[in-house]
């Protein structure tokens, strides 16, 4: 894996154009420390730059900026093209092959761009991705990102130049680089725990969304805006468009369902069985994650199955039993025989993570599994340079709680008529909290204040699917950020079709288009890339995502259990009751820690002064949730572990 960064500016000063190249690519250093590169070009004044994390062809052939064989294409590229021989066959058979220089995929890569075009190129390339190249003839920049959105892209304008780079650290190294931080952005982050597609938290730079390319003409970067934020959609000169789309794929699945379960073991077992051989390919040594649960025990059951050697298997587990997930995954590593290692981690060395996380996350970012999952990657890269995942399981197969329960909730909760359900959700919301008490203590429930609010807010919404999801996944409410506007998200722009099992596959489909990417996959980048450790997740192949869709939702979710397709496949190789158990996932103690351990920095941070200075957040309601956090009357981690981030993040933005 690797980091690139770049810029387009006719008229900046040509003296300056490799000394900000390269300035560009250090801070993008820990994402590819084992070579680096940058291709300027005075004229036009464009600059590519480029640090790489050397995983295939290990050689001089694979350095970056790469030239296609005719000199018109020239190539930065992050990620990895699992298919690449494949497309090398491809533009023999055609006559469009070259004579290879090195068998490095980003050599095939800019080979099939300049015989195909981008846009054919990313539609026959199996990977995770995000480039950028650059067409000498037509003067022309081009932006992509892999389907799912594996890998990060960003692009704007900065210091009056057009800007691009895998991480927003690289694109404050830019000489007069003033984007302020947007305000109705950071409301949404606060909502959602993360800043959502394709939005940055700077003015004027956006993420590229997955599956989409961009492309500027020499118009887009004649005459940059005036005023910060630009309209990348109807800017001049710009052309944004997708090559690929989870609806489109969802469609063509539902089209064509499996009806036989058989069938549909066998399909899903021989897909896995090739994104996991494809993902295996590389000349450094390749390991695992392993949790002890069905995605990353199918990935590694698979890996075995198709391996020479043991394959190097990663866990790590906690002193509190109950965050401890080693037990599972060592009964797993047994059975299948893998080169297994795992520690346990005190509290001490996960707390002591805590205050640089604002480093790692280049904009605020608040899912606290965060933290176990730097460590984790931080253990497996003193043993290898690729790791697999499984990643993607929960979003395809219907394995979070919300797909199975809420359904079932709205379902019973629409049948009431919206007046009635919405008063009584009023009356439960103004019962006082002793009440609660003394229910909870009489019926051995703890936290039924918290349970009944939940359940309450979602009385209002639960004919609408759109709004219970989002009321499921929103932290925040609104008012936190003082002067911000509301913005659309994917949340509003994608109303999911329905059928008659709709909701619970909306929600995958939400899932997998807004939490994947936005959390799940910007959480593993840039824990995996802080210790230039490459992450690989078969199951975020998008054969197998469009095969997902082809399976019915009585093969992912039965008897209140999800991913039952899933646990067919890998009852074929570890026997079921090694994981039975239940999902616990990444969590860490995190809210009791802001009562005793991390008390003190978290007090610090949010002190009222320092609230009052940063100007951004409403300081009562801050001080009211901490208050009532550490009286124990809520538990309103996710909400200050939000705004501990962003102080974090703030602070550090502002000392840099």
């Amino acid at each position: 894996m690797c980091g690139i960064a770049g810029l387009v500016a006719p008229g900046f000063d040509p003296s300056r154009l490799e000394e900000t190249a390269r300035d560009m690519g250090a801070a993008l250093r820990h994402r590819g420390p084992d070579d680096a590169g940058v291709w300027i070009n005075a004229a036009t004044g464009v600059v590519l730059s480029h640090q790489r994390l050397s995983v295939v062809d290990l050689s001089a052939a694979g350095h970056q900026p790469m030239v296609s064989a005719d000199g018109r294409h020239i190539l930065v590229f992050n990620g990895e093209i699992y298919n690449h021989l494949a497309l090398r066959e491809e533009l023999a058979r055609q006559g469009k092959a070259p004579s290879w220089r090195g068998h490095s995929d980003s050599e095939t890569l800019v080979t099939c761009i300049a015989a195909w075009g981008v846009t054919a190129a990313v539609e026959r390339c199996a990977g995770q991705f995000a480039f950028a190249v650059w067409d000498r003839k037509e003067c022309c920049l081009h932006l992509a990102r892999d389907r799912m959105g594996e890998k990060p892209l960003y692009y704007g304008w900065a210091g009056g130049c057009f800007v691009f780079a895998s991480e927003l650290k690289a694109l404050k190294r830019v000489p007069d680089f003033d984007n302020g931080i947007d305000r109705d952005v950071l409301a949404l982050y606060f909502e959602f725990s993360q800043v959502p597609s394709p939005y940055s938290i700077y003015l004027g730079i956006y993420k590229l969304e997955a599956g989409c390319c961009l492309s500027i003409s020499a118009a887009g970067f004649a005459s940059p805006p005036a005023t910060a934020p630009f309209a990348p959609m109807t800017a001049p000169g710009f052309s944004l468009a997708p090559y690929w789309t989870l609806e489109a794929a969802a469609r063509a699945g539902r089209a064509n369902p499996f009806t036989n379960e058989d069938e549909a073991i066998a399909a899903l077992d021989q897909a896995l069985h090739e994104a996991v051989r494809l993902q295996m390919l590389a000349d450094v040594p390749v390991g695992a994650f392993l949790s002890g649960g069905i995605d990353s025990s199918t990935v590694v059951a698979l890996m075995e199955a198709q391996s020479s050697r043991p394959v190097r298997t990663f866990t790590i587990g906690f002193e509190d039993a109950s965050y401890d997930e080693r037990k599972t995954a060592r009964a797993v590593a047994k059975h299948l025989g893998t080169e297994h290692r795992d520690m346990v981690l005190s509290a001490s060395e996960a707390q002591a993570v805590i205050p640089h996380l604002a480093g790692i996350y280049c904009e605020p970012f608040a899912d606290s599994s965060q933290v176990a999952t730097y460590l984790v990657a931080r253990m497996a890269a003193d043993e290898v340079t690729v790791a697999l995942s499984g990643d993607g399981g929960d979003e395809l197969f219907g394995g979070y709680n919300r797909h199975v329960w809420a359904p079932r909730i709205a379902g019973h909760l629409a049948r009431l008529p919206a007046g009635p359900r919405q008063f009584a959700g009023r009356l439960l919301r103004a019962i006082p909290k002793r009440g609660y008490d003394w229910a909870g203590g009489w019926l051995g429930v703890n936290r039924l204040e918290e349970k009944v609010a939940k359940l309450a807010e979602r009385m209002d919404v639960a004919d609408d699917p759109a709004a219970l999801y989002a009321s499921l996944v929103r932290e925040w409410p609104g008012g936190l950020v003082s002067g911000a506007k509301p913005l659309p998200t994917r949340l509003d722009s994608c109303r999911w079709p329905q059928n008659d099992h709709g909701m619970a596959e909306a929600m995958m489909a939400w899932d997998a288009l807004t939490y994947l990417p936005d959390d799940i996959l910007h959480k593993v980048d840039r824990a995996t890339m802080a210790v230039s450790l490459e992450g690989r997740m078969p199951l975020l192949d998008h054969r197998v995502v469009e095969l997902a869709w082809r399976v019915p939702l009585s093969m992912k979710i039965r008897q209140g259990r999800g991913k039952w397709l899933l646990r067919q496949v890998l009852n074929k190789y570890v026997p079921e009751h090694l994981v039975a158990g239940p999902k616990s996932g990444f969590a860490l103690p995190i809210g009791q820690w802001l009562r005793g351990p991390l008390r003190d920095w978290a007090e610090a941070l949010i002190e009222r002064s320092r609230l009052q200075s940063g100007g951004y957040l409403d300081v009562e309601l801050v001080q009211r949730c901490w208050a009532e956090h550490l009286g124990g009357q809520r538990d309103w981690t996710a909400r200050l572990w939000s705004v501990l981030m962003f102080q974090a993040w703030l602070e550090r933005e502002q000392g840099a």
